[in-house]
């Protein structure tokens, strides 16, 4: 633990602040090593740093001159940097009584001088410093200073630009889900009122109705689906949960199998809009179990929909078939995935329809 001499009165308020701009341990940064290497120049010194104070340590966000990225917090002249709102200098740190008996001084290291500006927070926290540090004693004026605190205050500047663009990404997240949920839920009311017209009905015009209701209604599933998963997800997942909600829809039992591995959202909708296609053609038009089957090859991949009916009839070309609507919406999603349809009968009675599509770039 950090000595309690150089802890300040209001550390817990400021450690959260530090974890508010959640910059501890992030990469490297050009912006904030281009501030530390022109105040290296400016001022003349081999060494500059930007600080962030830690609970135990001195972790530096850039360090020109120095190999090291970190410190503990006792010896740090940092930690007692933050102690106050102003700059702490040490123009000859070996007969400065403040540095005396710091181990950066009276070790190795050999530290003279040290120049550091805290970095203030707009709430009044101090979260480290950039600082500029010598191994030979030098005077520094009040111009010098100023010119420090104004890199300080660039410093800060950045990292409330970079806080204000994880927020802004953030709300236009919660702004995007939201919507998203609005859609889901428009989605689900215009299938209800499209089932509630097909009942109105006769003939032919119910079942065409009914079936634009469910189709409506997948969309709708596959929608709410993928908003549960995120950036990527599980591809046989998130078919196993929707063919379990299809299995109400289309009164029959589906199985699903097949090999575990994420895609991008921007593929999982098509898959899901596909799997819903198929699987309500194979419970129109075939008979018994529906089984559903994703794999990963090498090469790709490929999502099989199956069914026990009476199979497909002789020379049956899903390519060209044109009468169809199923047909031209598989048709169409399979082009979304730059993929290829096929169709084949079951030796043991029962029709096969497969989707190839590439593996999704990294």
């Amino acid at each position: 633990m950090a000595d309690a001499s150089i802890i300040p009165a209001t550390e817990t308020e400021r450690m959260s602040a530090v974890r508010r701009y959640d910059i501890l341990d992030t990469p490297p940064d050009g912006a904030f090593d281009r501030i530390t290497a022109l105040a290296a120049r400016r001022f003349g010194v081999p060494i500059s740093i930007i600080s962030i104070v830690d609970e135990d340590r001195i972790w530096f966000k850039s360090h020109h001159g120095v190999p090291v990225n970190q410190i503990g917090r006792d010896p740090g002249l940092c930690a007692s940097a933050i102690l106050s709102s102003d700059p702490y200098i040490l123009a000859d740190a070996s007969v400065d009584p403040r540095s005396l008996a710091n181990p950066l001084v009276a070790g190795d290291f050999g530290l003279r001088f040290y120049a550091g500006v805290p970095l203030r927070t707009g709430d009044g926290h101090n979260l480290g410093t950039l600082c500029i540090i010598d191994k030979e004693a030098r005077p520094i004026d009040q111009g010098q200073i100023d010119d420090l605190k104004d890199l300080a205050s660039v410093v800060m500047d950045q990292m409330e630009m970079q806080l204000a663009a994880r927020r802004a990404v953030t709300r236009a997240e919660l702004m995007a889900k939201e919507i998203d949920h609005r859609v889901m839920n428009s989605l689900q009311f215009v299938s209800g009122l499209l089932a509630m017209q097909s009942r109105s009905l006769e003939g032919d015009a119910v079942g065409h109705l009914q079936l634009a209701a469910n189709r409506v209604a997948a969309v709708a599933q596959v929608h709410r689906h993928f908003l549960a998963e995120g950036d990527a997800t599980s591809c046989i997942t998130f078919l196993r949960r929707l063919c379990a909600d299809l299995e109400t829809v289309v009164g029959r039992r589906i199985e699903v199998e097949g090999d575990e591995g994420d895609v991008p959202t921007r593929s999982i909708q098509p898959i899901g809009l596909l799997a819903n296609e198929l699987v309500t053609n194979a419970a129109k038009h075939g008979t018994g179990l529906i089984k559903v089957c994703y794999e990963i090859s090498t090469d790709g991949q490929t999502l099989s929909v199956c069914d026990e009916g009476r199979g497909l009839p002789e020379n049956f070309d899903p390519a060209a078939d044109s009468k169809s609507l199923g047909m031209r919406v598989v048709r169409s999603l399979a082009a979304q995935l730059n993929g290829t349809l096929s169709a084949s009968r079951r030796p043991e009675g029962g029709s096969c329809f497969e989707v190839w599509f590439p593996l999704a770039p990294n």
